[in-house]
């Protein structure tokens, strides 16, 4: 009986610090970016290459 009740005082021993010991994981950071900066920069590239060959056709 007395090693019965040393092994629920462990059981619930070892419980407590599994829950002390629990971390939360922090959240994923969010993304610094969706796309869309780089979209406009290829869209003002291509149009200022467009533009100059318009110049120099011209």
């Amino acid at each position: 009986m007395k090693m019965l009740r040393l092994s629920f005082v462990m059981t619930i021993f070892l419980l407590l610090l599994a829950l002390v010991n629990a971390q939360v994981p922090e959240p994923a950071p969010a993304p610094s970016s969706d796309g869309v900066a780089i979209d406009q920069g290829i869209a003002y590239l291509l149009m200022l290459v467009a533009l100059a060959i318009t110049y120099m056709l011209h």
